[in-house]
């Protein structure tokens, strides 16, 4: 089957896995997996080519192999829940090995492309706030962490509201398996119109491919 028949496969599958998560939470044996490789699971929700198109999965092309294991492994020790449950059982069904390799196959995709928007609605503070933080609020830049460290997810041109989500999570305590409390406490200080803001400015970034 060519790539174009498995995207209109995992179309299907993607709708039917949506259906169930809106019908209850999913148990990791609800859909038979066996046989498929490590990746083609997770292509159900988040694409064949990492690049969701539904803004409650994250786009997973391109991201580093090594935040990308750590979640997995968060969710399947139970250390990330905030996903209604749904990424915790479907990591908690697979070995560690099995997660690995998927994340790697997401790790070595081009990246996704950035959300199309007009530059005058994007708002000034958002790219001041990712490029040199706010000192007087003792915010670090986001760039300081996100572009440069392999421990820490690439924020640009993710889905728009699939960051604020997170943002707003980390803020409530909904997230919790953030390294020392540090996202806890910068999603704290930011405001909710800042939040939305920067996931706004975000999304509509292009991110280069990383050097290996």
């Amino acid at each position: 089957m060519n790539v174009q028949g498995l995207a209109s496969l995992y179309a299907l599958l993607s709708g039917m896995l949506t259906l169930l998560i809106a019908m209850g939470n999913v148990q990791g044996d609800m859909i038979d997996t066996s046989g498929l490789k490590a990746w083609e699971t997770c292509a159900m929700c988040h694409g064949v080519d990492g690049v969701s198109h539904m803004d409650r999965f994250p786009k997973l092309a391109g991201q580093p192999l090594a935040y990308l294991t750590k979640q997995l492994r968060d969710f399947k020790l139970e250390r990330r829940l905030n996903d209604n449950g749904t990424m915790t059982a479907m990591a908690g069904s697979k070995m560690m090995k099995t997660l690995q390799q998927a994340a790697k196959y997401y790790s070595r995709l081009p990246p996704p492309p950035a959300f199309k928007r007009s530059p005058s609605a994007i708002d000034r503070n958002a790219q001041i706030l990712f490029e040199n933080g706010d000192p007087r609020r003792n915010l670090p830049a986001c760039r300081s962490c996100h572009g440069t460290a392999a421990q820490f997810p690439r924020l640009k041109a993710q889905h728009e509201a699939y960051l604020a989500k997170q943002l707003l999570d980390f803020r409530g305590n909904a997230r919790r398996n953030d390294p020392g409390g540090v996202m806890r406490k910068i999603a704290k200080i930011l405001s909710p119109k800042e939040i939305v803001d920067l996931a706004m400015y975000l999304a509509a970034q292009p991110r280069q491919k990383e050097v290996r």
